[in-house]
């Protein structure tokens, strides 16, 4: 066996090389030992055909190792195999040298070439070397710097986006922000929907929305926090940042998918503004079963990495999107578990979240999240306000251990939503 093309993961291990973790389904007949190692060596060094050139030295620095083949289910005898079709578990080493830390040649080199044509396969995991991971910072704030940044780390921070999601002037949206923040939200961010339109500039709401968020803190005595959209191309994001951060932004939002993780790590690198990364997008990456990554992965792992300091993420619950909910519990831990030094995302619940979920989620995630909720708070029966009051309302008696419904039925603007929405105990 090449002992250059195949390895053991502890001789890995000790390299600065990436893991990648791939599914494939192939037919009985195909040796998966050697389509693994052709996914090696085309994803790094070869073509489809011998080349001159490649010399042993290249082979060693550059070449991709294959370390594990699995089957599924696993099989050892011939007699065993009843299908005409297998699948199989395959982890690829890269040399980190390959890409170093250019994030569009990571994932080029882990899912194009071969991983594109030759071979049809789903990225699962990638495993991070401590000496590639190093020249990542991550996020600046972190679920702590967050916490911090908010004043708040005894529950949940309660996040609400202004709805209708375009179509509104600053003036109107700061009508919108205003009406929200006097109900006791601690967040308000664009929809992922509005970025830089003519009719509403990003430096142009910041301006708005700090005037009002002005007015509600001369009611409340609580500052809320904006964070404005600043998705766009490469030729304008710089700008958007640059502008919203004059404006007095508090925080910056980006649609990571649409405008790719370099360039959430670029702004992440050049604001000292804590970022929500949204995850808007990332179906395209995550919804082929037999292509694309999975969503732990897309949505979590280098979303933080990345440097997105919040990460909003969806749920198998509301919304209507059918999210299992093992993925969706993998994607939290790939977001807040140990990653070297790196700093935990906080993960941003969102899409179909309403007061009768807020006990469910705090179960399932615990306090270190942030609760966004859109149309249950503009969508209120009594207005925005009161569906911003619903919404805490819910948080402080979860956090406080009292008897749901039983404390529910005592505050007028909770009861009404769970109503409303139809709550049923979980």
């Amino acid at each position: 066996m090449d002992s250059l093309l195949y390895t053991l993961s502890e001789t890995v291990h000790k390299q600065n090389y990436v893991i990648a973790t791939y599914h494939i389904r192939l037919p009985r007949e195909v040796d998966v030992l050697k389509k693994a190692a052709t996914l090696a060596v085309g994803q790094t060094i070869g073509t489809w055909i011998p080349i001159p050139g490649i010399t042993e030295e290249i082979r060693e620095k550059y070449m991709g190792k294959v370390v594990n083949v699995f089957d599924v289910p696993s099989l050892e005898l011939a007699t065993q195999i009843t299908e005409d079709r297998r699948e199989y578990l395959i982890q690829i080493a890269y040399p980190s040298v390959n890409f170093g830390t250019d994030l569009p040649l990571l994932v080029t080199a882990l899912l194009g070439n071969d991983a594109s044509t030759s071979a049809q396969v789903k990225l699962l995991d990638i495993e991070f070397s401590e000496e590639f991971a190093r020249k990542f910072r991550g996020p600046r704030y972190g679920i702590k710097g967050i916490q911090n940044f908010a004043g708040i780390n005894d529950r949940p921070i309660l996040l609400n986006m202004i709805k209708p999601c375009t179509g509104l002037t600053p003036k109107e949206g700061a009508r919108i922000f205003y009406e929200t923040a006097i109900g006791g939200v601690d967040f308000i961010k664009d929809d992922e929907l509005l970025g830089n339109p003519v009719y509403s500039k990003p430096e142009e709401r910041v301006r708005a929305y700090r005037e009002a968020a002005e007015a509600a803190y001369e009611r409340t005595g609580e500052r809320v926090k904006y964070f404005v959209n600043i998705t766009s191309g490469a030729g304008e994001i710089i700008d958007n940042v640059k502008r919203a951060e004059e404006a007095g932004a508090d925080g910056l939002m980006i649609n990571f998918a649409a405008t790719g993780y370099s360039m959430l790590k670029y702004v992440a690198e050049r604001t000292v503004l804590p970022i929500l990364g949204h995850s808007a997008d990332t179906g395209m990456y995550y919804e082929g079963t037999m292509n694309g990554m999975a969503s732990p992965l897309a949505v979590g792992k280098l979303a933080r990495l990345a440097g997105a300091d919040i990460v909003m993420i969806n749920t198998p619950y509301g919304g209507g999107y059918p999210l299992l909910h093992q993925k969706y519990m993998q994607t939290v831990a790939q977001l807040t578990l140990p990653f070297y030094e790196i700093k935990p995302s906080m993960p941003s619940i969102g899409g179909g979240v309403h007061p009768g979920m807020v006990e469910k989620y705090i179960r399932e995630v615990g306090k270190d999240v942030v609760l966004a909720a859109g149309g249950a708070i503009q969508g209120h029966p009594f207005g925005a306000t009161a569906g911003a009051r619903a919404m805490r309302q819910a948080i402080d008696i979860v956090m406080s251990g009292q008897a749901f419904e039983k404390a529910a039925a005592e505050k007028d603007e909770l009861r009404v939503a769970l109503t409303q929405w139809n709550y049923t105990k979980s």
